[in-house]
């Protein structure tokens, strides 16, 4: 009995399912050598990208140079310079209520909202917990860990206060009781704790702030209160004055209070920055709260106070603000989206020095901000990381891996114009951390299609993702200015222009996009600019209202004679008048000839980068909606544009501007076919691409034809369009086109001799052939037309289709033909010298030896095949799943060799050999929970893959096990040994008068030695996962080890050095000193009083 690897082991149904693989057929595949093994295929999580998803708090190391930011579903993500980002996940999934870096540590203390506390290694690759802490009895509230102190003060919801080792993550026996802490007085419970801080120049005076409006400064030696400060508003933060004689508070009533520590009777000063100030001299009205303020000084100016909140309650409907206070000038900061958190970045790391705070960063719900405090204007530096993912939300996605080198540079070159003006001139001050090392050095490109009609072209190689260009396809059409012209929802909704799908040929630049209302749009890339005056339009009429289909040839092989509405070049505006907006909805045949969207008629100046070639759209027929576009493929040597939805098919001539083919999907069954379907009615469930149909109804409403695909309303629940098993529901719901493959191949059984084909695939599982007759390269391309004919069906398999492609004799992926690229709007020599290289054509067969010279690999949700051609044998099949469905399948290059990579609907992630279809990987990944998921996951080349994990962030993945095994070099590197700045001179004055900071021995305080031990149902330590791993993180790479050792020697020698220097300095000085006092005694030994 063969043995398997039990970690990569497929499920016994699978696996029993593959036994049936190789029954009938010929064995013209049993010559070819398959050498992927499932010793090739390992599943693991690389890199996450974008924005952090509802993000709930943040922090940042001034030395190391690296921003934290946890979410509310207890994710972590660093930041360091461009290209340098990490996440982590909290087990718990809590929310994450506060960060705290251990400063130049490379270790972060996060606290959750489920009372856990715990202590992160960041000096490894793939950063794991150390310890955890979990309070049982109380809820924590505010943490606070000082600047190089081993001490954690946690504040809880009972107004208490607990220290924590953070060195062996235990609890001290020292507490702050809050009775202990307010005045004996007091008959009401003060809150939570909201603020804990040391005093900057007393480290024995901490300042606790409880949510009632009482601020104590409390002495950690004597443990008694010095001062408590009273004021009748609740407070939400507070920040100290460097010099630790002053602190701020910020108030619920949109005041600023400032005290003096030694003067706790009365604020030494309240304000309320955006309030009115009434003349009679009484209390300014109320504002909103100031959530938080900073208080940061200057050597040679007047300090900045930072706040957020505080706005007047008239300013209903205003933008959230950031406010920065800097001597008497007020600047308001409006902000796209609410505030969550904001830092004060400053030069020092130490709080009792001038701060010099150089940059504020503004965590917001969406987005983050950083604003420059050194310029007049204060404005923001340009953003290095990938953040704009969701600018406008995503509603489908590709990835291509492996692309033509020269991509990259030249979609870099035009969206670099793209760029706005007016950043900040200083370089990113993020700018922690190393790139990683990998080899893994071929191009990648994600595109992105938007709810707002906008396309974005990323580049993802190397495991990292930076924006290249922007593409906005909504220029195109008109947009309705105002109310009256605003088309009602009946037609369509409020992202009439969202991607619904696209089709890109890298080698060729062409890309073409479908979107929701149902137009397709051709595209070409050029690097000039041109202005377009007549945008180039067809409209076309799509429906299914057969009462009988007309019995064609039993070849099936006539070329069907369609009228072609709107096959003019010319823009039709004469066809769209602006009434049908508000018409109704019924089907009495007021609309018709009707599209959803009006091309615009004005000249279209059209920047470098994508310009268009042709808009098609499909219109209104008889009062009824044209239904979504499902599929979509475009190719560049033929020059045709073909898509398919609920309704059939159309092919498109982009060169000529004609349509070719406009065919019901049942006229593409021949009368002989036995797969054939009897015709239906059209107003059936909406099927979605992929075999998912939203479940809430099944009507086909104009609602539903033209929802955003970024509409959240349905996307928590799904349904399967199809049960396994054939129903008479399933018979009358109408069968919708689902994929296509443009290929050189052979059409019919007979055939012999290669010829440009297209393959079709159903969303009831059907593929046909259909033979595509081209004239030969040049003028008479333009002229001729392209000839069509249906072939009938292939194949038939369970499930809609959702990949086709073909293979030669060896298992070589045979790629449709493409043109290589030209510049359209180049000069006429230039276009000369294309011509010789234009049409490049699918390379032949290797081998022909034998009947079948060609397999077809034919993946649907249930099934895989494999059919010989031309003699439409199959050779092998295998039953992929039977309770679930696929939603992605892709055929990938994968170690020199093809494979299928499939996602499943119950999350596993699967791989089939091509073309024995044998099991290579099944791994129970990720169930699927909702619709984003299923849109946006895609397979590329070398072991590549992603989805869009949240509405703001891509996960890639890898199936790869070289690409695993590699993953800890390719990663990026957070700690770098840094050396830690020097502490302020305290000055000979301050030195000698005890003027300066005053220094804690905590260790003697809060050891247990002097402070005993807590008590243990306090809270339960949890080692981390990590300990090991951060032991081996460590330990790896002796260079790094050398490089620190080096550095803390060099630290050490430099304060040696520097003590010696100062004792030596001290002795000198102590010398002359004692000479002069000798010289004096001399000079006036032998004085009187009077002569002195």
């Amino acid at each position: 009995m063969k043995k398997f690897n039990i970690r990569k082991v497929l499920d016994g149904l699978t696996a029993s399912s593959s036994s049936a693989a190789h029954s009938g057929g010929s064995r013209e595949s049993d010559a070819v050598q398959e050498t992927l093994q499932s010793e090739h295929f390992q599943l693991c999580k690389t890199v996450r990208h974008g924005f952090p998803y509802q993000p709930s708090s943040m922090a940042f190391d001034p030395v190391q140079k690296i921003l934290a930011i946890g979410t509310q579903n207890g994710a972590l993500r660093l930041f360091g310079r461009a290209g340098v980002e990490c996440y982590c996940q909290h087990e718990s999934g809590a929310a994450i209520i506060q960060l705290q870096f251990l400063i130049n540590e490379g270790a972060l203390v996060s606290a959750l909202a489920d009372d856990s506390i715990h202590l992160w290694n960041l000096r490894q690759k793939i950063p794991a917990i150390l310890h955890s802490l979990k309070f049982s009895r109380e809820r924590i509230t505010y943490c606070h860990l000082p600047f190089q102190s081993k001490w954690l003060y946690i504040g809880t919801e009972r107004g208490n206060i607990h220290i924590v080792n953070v060195e062996s993550f235990t609890l001290s026996g020292y507490v702050i009781m809050w009775n202990k802490a307010i005045e004996l007085s007091t008959k009401t419970h003060p809150g939570p704790v909201v603020h804990i801080s040391d005093n900057p120049m007393d480290e024995g005076k901490l300042l606790i702030g409880f949510e009632c409006g009482v601020v104590v400064l409390w002495d950690l030696k004597c443990k008694k209160a010095d001062y408590r400060y009273t004021y009748d508003e609740a407070i939400h933060s507070v920040a100290w004055h460097h010099e630790g004689k002053q602190f701020v508070c910020s108030h619920s009533d949109g005041s600023l209070t400032t005290w003096n520590v030694r003067a706790p009777a009365k604020a030494a000063q309240i304000i309320t920055p955006h309030g009115k100030q009434p003349k009679d001299g009484k209390k300014p009205e109320p504002c909103k709260p100031i959530l938080k303020v900073e208080y940061k000084t200057t050597r040679a100016g007047d300090p900045f106070m930072v706040l957020s909140g505080g706005l007047s309650y008239d300013t209903v409907g205003r933008r959230a603000c950031l406010t920065v206070m800097h001597g008497k000038s007020t600047t308001v900061l409006e902000m796209d989206y609410p505030i969550v958190d904001f830092l004060t970045l400053c030069e020092t790391p130490y709080p009792n020095d001038f701060q010099e705070p150089y940059a504020v960063v503004v965590l917001l719900e969406k987005d983050l901000v950083l604003i420059d405090l050194g310029q007049i204007g204060y404005p923001i530096f340009e953003n290095p990381y990938p953040l704009t993912i969701h600018e406008s939300p995503v509603t489908c996605c590709e990835y291509f891996a492996d692309c033509p080198a020269e991509l990259i540079p030249a979609l870099y070159s035009v969206g670099s114009r793209q760029k706005r003006q007016g950043y900040s001139k200083k370089e990113w001050p993020m700018n922690g951390g190393n790139w990683g090392q990998g080899t893994q050095s071929y191009p990648e490109i994600i595109i992105t299609g938007h709810a707002d009609g906008s396309i974005k072209f990323w580049d993802a190689s190397a495991l990292m993702l930076q924006v290249l260009y922007k593409l906005k396809t909504a220029k195109v059409f008109e947009r309705a200015r105002g109310k009256e012209e605003k088309p009602s929802t009946d037609i369509v909704d409020e992202d009439p222009f969202a991607i619904q799908t696209l089709s890109w040929c890298p080698e060729s630049r062409m890309l073409c996009v479908a979107g929701v209302s149902a137009h397709v749009i051709v595209y070409r890339f050029s690097k000039q600019e041109v202005t377009t005056e007549v945008v180039q339009l067809l409209e076309v009429r799509m429906q299914c209202e057969f009462s009988c289909v007309d019995s064609p040839d039993p070849g099936g092989e006539q070329t069907p004679t369609l009228p072609t509405p709107g096959a003019s070049s010319s823009p039709q505006e004469t066809e769209l008048p602006t009434q049908h907006s508000t018409g109704s909805n019924s089907s009495d045949g007021h609309r018709d000839n009707l599209p959803c969207l009006q091309v615009r008629s004005s000249p279209l100046k059209q920047s470098p980068g994508y310009q268009v070639e042709l808009v098609i759209q499909l219109v209104w027929v008889s009062g009824e909606p044209p239904q979504q576009i499902t599929s979509l493929a475009i190719n560049s040597s033929y020059g045709l544009v073909v898509f398919g939805n609920s309704n059939g098919l159309g092919v498109v001539d982009y060169l000529q501007k004609t349509l070719l083919l406009n065919m019901g999907t049942p006229e593409l069954y021949s009368p002989s076919d036995p797969y054939q379907r009897q015709p239906c009615s059209p107003r059936k469930a909406r099927q979605l691409s992929g075999g998912l149909s939203e479940s809430n109804d099944g009507s086909n409403t104009t609602e539903d034809r033209c929802k955003s695909p970024t509409s959240d309303a349905k996307d928590n629940s799904f349904t399967r369009s199809r049960s396994s098993s054939v129903t008479s529901i399933e018979r009358e719901s109408r069968e919708a086109i689902s994929a296509f493959l443009f290929c050189e191949s052979f059409p019919r059984k007979t055939d012999s001799v290669l010829s440009p084909c297209l393959l079709v695939g159903t969303t009831q599982g059907s593929v046909m052939m259909v033979a595509l007759s081209l004239s030969p390269g040049g003028d008479s391309r333009l002229q001729q037309p392209v000839g069509i004919s249906s072939c009938g069906t292939l194949v038939k398999l369970k499930g809609g289709i959702l990949t086709m492609a073909l293979l030669d004799s060896t298992a070589t992926l045979l790629p449709p033909s493409y043109e290589p690229w030209y510049d359209p709007n180049a000069s006429d020599e230039e276009k000369e010298k294309e011509k010789s290289r234009r049409r490049r054509p699918a390379s032949p067969p290797s081998s022909q030896e034998g009947p079948d010279p060609q397999f077809a690999v034919l993946c649907s949700e249930k099934q895989a095949k494999v059919v010989a051609m031309p003699s439409q044998t199959r050779i092998h099949k295998h039953n992929i799943t039977e309770s679930s469905f696929l939603l992605r399948a892709d055929v990938v290059l994968m170690a020199g060799e093809n494979c299928i990579a499939c996602f499943c609907a119950n999350g596993h992630i699967m791989t089939l050999s091509l073309p024995s279809l044998r099991p290579l990987l099944d791994v129970n990944y990720l169930p699927l929970t909702d619709m984003r998921i299923a849109r946006t996951f895609c397979f590329s080349n070398l072991g590549q893959a992603l989805y869009l994990t949240s509405p703001t962030e891509f996960q890639r993945i890898t199936y790869s096990q070289e690409t695993c095994n590699n993953l800890q070099e390719m990663l990026s590197e957070l700690f770098t040994p840094v050396e830690t700045p020097e502490a302020p001179n305290r000055g000979f004055f301050k030195g000698l008068f005890g003027g300066g900071a005053q220094s804690l021995d905590r260790e003697d305080l809060f050891g247990e030695t002097t402070a005993g031990k807590a008590s243990r149902s306090l809270a339960q330590h949890i080692p981390g996962p990590g300990g090991m791993e951060g032991m081996k993180g460590a330990a790896s790479g002796v260079v790094g080890d050398l490089a620190r050792a080096r550095i803390a020697l060099d630290e050490r020698g430099q304060k040696l050095g520097e003590l010696d220097e100062r004792t030596a300095a001290m002795m000198a000085s102590a010398d002359s000193f004692s000479r002069h006092a000798h010289d004096m005694m001399l000079k006036y030994k032998d004085k009187k009083w009077y002569q002195l």
